[in-house]
């Protein structure tokens, strides 16, 4: 068999050599703007850190606790459910940041955050998606974020509507949080302001549960006491310094 043999770059006419030369040169700039191009950073809404020292591990076994929390996926503005930031350039323009990402989806960063502060403000479990025992109290929170705003360098905004419910009871206490935080300049920084303002939605909603498990041990200890089932009181929305807080 055979085979043809290219000739060499020297022997080409000298049009020819050129453009070979022209091009090669043409694909090495490309590689290299390619293996410069900006990596993406990532930020997440939950303490990463783990609370506890690196290369110490431990396993704790807790108590069960009173009541158990129920947290439910979180509902976000479609037009901030993605994985990119999205920052607000203007009163009706925005901009999304491609090499600026959420660590997972907004409503799941925003769920996670959640559940995590809750559980430790009220020493409880969270057991979505979980079996637990039918003689356990359990109240499901339930959250609609309606804007979830972010001002590079002005402020970090959340305004939720949430409820809290106990299960296998009709008594349910629905709220609206608007909550603004001021930043600094910067991606970290704004990060930083939704996580505060995430702290303080939660903390009106643990004030709620609290309320709520407490009207809920008074009607079983007065039932227990009496004859027939006593009435749980639906308390009223928390308030919280610096938020406005609507009941319904």
């Amino acid at each position: 068999m055979m085979f043809a043999r290219l000739p060499r770059l020297s022997r080409l006419p000298r049009g020819l050599a050129r453009g070979a030369v022209y091009a090669g040169a043409v694909a090495g700039v490309f590689a290299l703007a390619a293996c410069s191009s900006p990596s993406s950073r990532f930020y997440t809404l939950g303490d990463v850190s783990g609370g506890g020292s690196a290369g110490v591990s431990s396993v704790r076994t807790l108590a069960a606790p009173a009541w158990l929390i129920e947290v439910a996926p979180i509902d976000v503005p479609p037009q901030v459910a993605k994985t990119q930031l999205v920052v607000q350039t203007g009163p009706t323009q925005v901009k999304v940041l491609e090499e600026d990402r959420w660590a997972s989806l907004p409503g799941d960063e925003l769920r996670r955050a959640l559940s995590t502060s809750l559980t430790q403000q009220l020493n409880t479990i969270d057991v979505y998606g979980t079996a637990y025992s039918d003689t356990t109290p359990v109240y499901r929170v339930s959250v609609n974020v309606q804007r979830f705003e972010s001002w590079p360098g002005s402020h970090a905004l959340i305004d939720a509507v949430w409820s809290v419910r106990a299960v296998r009871s009709t008594a349910v206490m629905t709220c609206r949080s608007v909550v603004s935080e001021q930043v600094g300049s910067g991606y970290d920084s704004l990060v930083d302001g939704h996580r505060r303002a995430l702290q303080r939605v939660s903390a009106q909603i643990a004030g709620a549960l609290q309320a709520m498990a407490g009207s809920s041990a008074v009607a079983s200890s007065a039932s227990q006491a009496g004859k027939g089932v006593a009435r749980v009181s639906v308390p009223g929305c928390p308030s919280g310094e610096g938020s406005s807080v609507a009941g319904g």
